[in-house]
């Protein structure tokens, strides 16, 4: 394979970091890369599913670099203040736990106000994908989603339909549902999944739309009924719970996503020093079996094989929010 040109190199997009390179690691990265702690900013708060992602990559990362890796949660705003804050950057050791929101969905919803564009921010890896999951209280009628389905359209004013605060991946999920199935859902958003969760159980919301690793426990305890994840395959974590394909709505397809961006005036050399370190990380045994444990999918892949998906997403949910007439600012 051809060595590749320290100007060629720079020339490469810094969106994409679309990169061929060889193994080892880059010239640029052996000189002094990094030479202090790198920072993964979180723009969400502790415990929730991107922090959990974030904290099994420190200690392996930590490991492959020779620096310390330290998690920092900037929450506020859908995610947009942590996310700004890295795409602003100039240290070139600061990183983005990003998401499908922080990444893909906040485009469409901050329309007028968004703090960073799509080319602020340079791909590196994605790390784990988890499908969303629709429960029902179980307290409601239905076993399947054929069966909400059905209710939902006998009943007048329809259903509701909680998730963990507006505009995120899970009401926009809710919002898909409605649009493919043609049903009436009032979306109830609360500011999380906890108090979300503690009122489908009670039986005050009809349903909702959750990331799986938060539901899993109510779950398996029966204190919630799954009725479908939101992907063409099931989840190993749920095995018994169809998916929203074998309920006939193949149009009903959102999974959440965990990956690391960054600057995207980060040198490239070090942007592929980077996702090979993820890579290796994600492909490792261990940490594989952590990633399952929460009900994701490890992922691990290159950042313009990152950098493509996020540009799917951005077109895909930027149509849902449009249908549905979301807007944030």
């Amino acid at each position: 394979m051809p060595a590749i040109t320290r100007r060629a190199a720079l020339s490469a997009s810094l969106g994409t970091a679309a990169l061929t390179i060889l193994p080892g690691r880059p010239a640029l990265a052996q000189a002094g890369w990094p030479n202090r702690p790198v920072r993964i900013i979180v723009p969400f708060s502790a415990a929730g599913t991107t922090d959990i992602v974030a904290r099994l990559l420190v200690e392996p990362l930590t490991a492959r670099l020779g620096q310390s890796v330290v998690v920092e949660n900037r929450p506020g705003a859908g995610g947009n203040i942590g996310a700004e804050a890295v795409a602003r950057s100039t240290d070139n050791h600061t990183l983005l736990m990003t998401t499908i929101g922080t990444a893909a969905i906040n485009y469409g919803l901050y329309r007028n106000t968004m703090p960073y564009k799509p080319e602020d921010l340079a791909a590196v890896s994605n790390i784990a994908a988890v499908p969303n999951v629709i429960i029902a209280a179980p307290q409601l009628p239905v076993k399947t989603l054929q069966e909400a389905v059905a209710l939902a359209k006998q009943r007048r004013d329809g259903l509701t339909i909680a998730s963990s605060g507006n505009g995120t991946s899970l009401h926009l999920t809710g919002e898909l549902w409605k649009q493919v199935a043609g049903i009436n859902l009032v979306h109830v958003p609360f500011r999380g999944s906890g108090p979300m969760l503690t009122e489908v159980i009670a039986g005050r919301v009809d349903m909702a739309v959750d990331n799986l690793p938060s539901s899993l426990g109510h779950i398996r305890d029966n204190r919630v009924r799954a009725l479908a994840v939101t992907t063409a395959e099931r989840s190993p974590a749920v095995p018994d719970v169809p998916t929203t394909h074998e309920a006939g709505y193949p149009g009903l397809d959102a999974t959440a996503w965990f990956g690391i961006q960054a600057p995207a005036r980060m040198p490239p050399e070090i942007v592929q020093r980077l996702s090979q370190e993820l890579q290796a990380i994600v492909r490792d045994p261990a940490v594989r079996a952590k990633i399952e444990e929460q009900g994701a999918q490890p992922v691990g892949d290159t950042p313009e094989q990152f950098a493509a998906h996020i540009n799917q997403e951005i077109a895909r949910w930027g149509e849902v929010i449009r249908k549905a007439n979301i807007q944030l600012d």
